[in-house]
């Protein structure tokens, strides 16, 4: 029986999970937590981050600028649902963090890894990179991609599209900089952390999370009493999240490098899968059923529809990608890997933030996305019906598979060195 349960252990923390298990767990419970209320995303918690870092410090002072952001509402009071610890993304990206951060523990893989000079460097010029690419695509990989083409908008496929080419560049430039720079290659150090304390500190954890499920869930104390009582399911399962993806190492920026980089396909194979288990369940939430709510539909189904079919939608994705590359981590791998310790990505994650917010700021105030200037809301199933654009995201994701798959024995679209 004890050696049973070792074995249990070893493969539910220990063992590296295969990329499509990882893909398919993902996007079950990425259904789940939009049943439950909302799509999830890495932006959301990253941008709010980035906000309170600014507030803090007092660059968001003006109580116009609070408006804008959502920090206030009209009477100037300061909105509970914007704070660190209730809003919606942030629970997320907090949920998400610790869940691989748990992982990394239970597994004994955490530990401070510090990196070398110039990756600190990169790290500033990636978070800057991400932060713009974020705001003018509606979304980072998350929801300007893979749940914008899950929840059947358009704008999923300008992010696709301008992903490919920005990882493109990246990845050439990595080339240039292995072959040409040597300056700041010293100075990485690693600060290991003994397995046991790890294993204590892990279970420290999920009691931490169970106390917050079951704070939220008893609060009651103002008229938000509603709202924050239905964020325990929003942490868990965003806790699930963060840790299947740090057990898998899923990192979609992955996906879009490594058959442009070695020919490889799995992590390409496993986010097309994924996104088509998505886009299945969206179709389900969305669509309006009679007997249901008085044939309302469950989930919203404007939810990740974003105003950026077009230009800001491509240059977004283009922007984000070659940030990705330069980082080593799209927006869930740089928070997924925050949680196993890695200091690059720390520094990634708060530039990041901040970049977003003083760009979202910039664009909310000149309205470009609600005046159509970065491109239009286009929800699928409005124009095409629901078959359709579902079958469309499915035949996108069968082609893009077949391509990849193509190539992994082919070696035709590799870029080379």
């Amino acid at each position: 029986m004890g050696g049973q349960i070792k074995e249990l252990y070893n493969k539910l923390c220990k063992t590296e999970w295969d990329a499509t298990t990882t893909g398919i767990l993902i996007g079950l419970f990425t259904i789940m937590i939009m049943a439950w209320w909302r799509p999830w995303g890495a932006v959301g918690a990253v941008r709010n981050w980035g906000d309170w870092i600014l507030y803090g410090i007092g660059v968001y002072s003006d109580p116009d600028t609070l408006e804008v952001l959502g920090f206030t509402d009209d009477e100037g009071m300061m909105l509970l649902k914007k704070s660190f610890w209730y809003s919606t993304g942030s629970v997320i990206g907090i949920g998400f963090v610790g869940g691989a951060f748990l992982s990394a523990c239970l597994g004994g893989q955490f530990a401070f890894r510090l990196p070398p000079v110039r990756e600190w460097v990169k790290a500033v010029i990636a978070g800057i990179l991400m932060g713009i690419g974020a705001t003018l695509a509606g979304g980072c990989n998350v929801g300007g991609m893979y749940n914008a083409l899950g929840n059947l908008s358009a704008h999923g496929f300008a992010m696709w599209l301008g992903l490919i080419f920005g990882v493109l560049l990246g990845l050439w430039l990595l080339y240039k900089e292995m072959e040409y720079i040597t300056w700041g290659s010293g100075g990485a150090k690693t600060i290991e952390i003994p397995a046991p304390v790890q294993l204590v500190i892990g279970i420290v954890t999920i009691c931490a999370f169970i106390w917050g499920a079951y704070s939220y869930a008893n609060y009651d104390g103002d008229d938000f009493t509603d709202y924050i009582n239905s964020l325990p399911g929003i942490l868990l399962i965003a806790v699930a999240l963060g840790y299947t993806m740090q057990r898998g190492r899923w990192c979609m920026v992955q996906g879009f490098r490594e058959p442009h980089m070695t020919g490889n396909a799995t992590m390409a194979k496993s986010v097309a899968l994924s996104i088509c288990i998505v886009a299945v369940g969206a179709a389900v939430l969305k669509y309006a059923v009679p007997v249901r709510a008085d044939g309302e539909a469950v989930l919203a189904p404007m939810n990740y529809v974003r105003g950026t079919f077009g230009w800001g939608g491509v240059a977004g994705g283009f922007l984000f990608g070659l940030g990705a590359m330069l980082a080593g981590g799209c927006g869930t791998g740089t928070l997924w890997r925050v949680g196993e310790g890695q200091i690059k990505l720390w520094l990634v994650m708060i530039v990041f933030g901040i970049s977003c917010s003083l760009f979202t700021l910039w664009v909310k105030v000149n309205d470009w996305e609600a005046d159509g200037v970065l491109g239009k809301y286009v929800y699928m199933p409005d124009s095409l019906g629901y078959g359709p654009a579902l079958g469309l995201v499915i035949l996108a994701m069968a082609i893009w598979y077949v391509i990849v798959s193509w190539n992994e024995e082919s070696n035709k679209l590799i870029l080379p060195m």
